[in-house]
């Protein structure tokens, strides 16, 4: 489902793209501490917008467990979708052990997968296992990478269910929740992991709040080493991440377990997310759901400065990579099972291939600013 706000982004995309009047920002008064200081704005400000629909999403989850009706089922699993329209475009902060995926960042636990979602329901079945946080958290993949316990896609399968219906998504009975002789330990675990998921969030806001002792002050004074980092996650969820591993993969395996929101159909939603994400960053401008817009300058502006044409040729891939990939249809399913030689593989390859071509856009990109040697993230 795209909103009005998003289908006017990708009209003014288009509009750009095709006239190509792009912002240029005047290089003499254009300073590397400006730009980082855009850049950790745009951090905090978008893991704040995240928590706080994780947090009403929290309230929607409450109301359905405290009564547990097809409808509220359905506020809750929109809810989850609202939180991740937001958390995908946070995907762009990746890549370069910052707050959210150093040795003791929680990306793990917040938005692993695939998952083997039969390893949650061992948990709610095993009468010895307690339901709480830290339980929780030390399941996580304990035993096994897939053995995903917690985040996103751990309430995504609580809420929806498995998929096996090639047409549509997961579709867990709200009887879950009140006849079956597991109900109180689903609701448990689903408030929890819920909870658990704000936590995470609460703490990646904390690392990037301004005028604070955190990873942010460290970050602002890290001159190009801190660029550096930028482009790295920019190029690595560009090839590595969204190109290779939540596509391509799942293109050629035909798996619907291969695909990153599985049990929501929601994949589309986040290939356009995490494309939106990476624009947010190279542009210096990040769109607030409550309307406000979060602008500066950016990495986009150091390359005009140096290189014009290599600025405009990586803006127009960018946006190129986000308007394809608005053009995925849903279910995501229904695009990975056709024939290759069908139209939803082909949408879908359009997207791997322009984010390949706008990965090494950026790596160009950082050498013009003096960035060299780049080396992106592989999956």
């Amino acid at each position: 489902m795209r909103g009005k706000t998003f289908v006017s982004i990708l009209s003014s995309l288009a509009l750009l793209t095709s006239c190509a009047n792009f912002k240029n920002a005047d290089s003499s008064k254009l300073t590397t501490q400006d730009v980082l200081n855009t850049y950790s704005e745009i951090v905090y400000s978008n893991y704040d917008d995240t928590l706080k629909a994780a947090e009403v999403m929290r309230v929607s989850i409450g109301n359905f467990i405290n009564n547990p009706t097809q409808q509220n089922l359905a506020i809750a699993k929109k809810a989850w979708k609202v939180g991740r329209e937001s958390y995908g475009q946070t995907e762009a902060f990746r890549f370069y052990g910052g707050p959210i995926d150093d040795n003791d960042g929680p990306e793990g636990q917040l938005n692993a997968w695939p998952m083997d979602e039969s390893y949650i329901t061992s948990l709610i079945q095993d009468p010895n296992f307690d339901i709480n946080r830290e339980n929780l958290s030390e399941a996580n993949e304990r035993g096994g990478e897939e053995n995903i316990a917690t985040g996103w896609h751990a309430i995504e399968f609580l809420l929806w269910g498995s998929d096996s219906n090639p047409y549509g998504p997961g579709n867990r009975p709200v009887s879950d929740y009140i006849s079956s002789a597991y109900a109180d330990r689903n609701a448990e675990y689903l408030i929890t992991a819920t909870d658990l998921l704000i936590d995470d969030l609460q703490s990646l806001k904390q690392e990037w709040k301004d005028n604070e002792s955190n990873y942010r002050s460290v970050f602002e004074n890290g001159g190009d080493n801190s660029l550096r980092k930028i482009f790295i996650s920019l190029g690595s969820l560009s090839k590595g991440e969204l190109s290779s591993e939540r596509l391509n993969v799942a293109v050629f395996s035909q798996d619907q377990e291969d695909e990153h929101s599985c049990f929501s159909d929601n994949t589309h939603r986040d290939a356009v997310t995490n494309a939106l994400g990476v624009r947010n960053v190279w542009m210096g401008e990040y769109n607030r759901p409550d309307g406000s817009q979060v602008k500066g300058p950016s990495i986009h502006d150091l390359v005009m400065a140096k290189s014009p044409d290599l600025a405009k040729e990586t803006t127009s891939q960018i946006n190129r990579s986000l308007i394809l990939a608005d053009q995925i249809q849903d279910p995501f399913d229904q695009e990975i099972l056709a024939s290759f030689d069908s139209a939803g593989p082909k949408r879908i390859l359009a997207v791997v291939n322009s984010l390949e071509d706008q990965a090494d856009m950026l790596v160009s990109s950082a050498s013009a600013i003096g960035i060299k040697n780049l080396t992106l993230v592989e999956p």
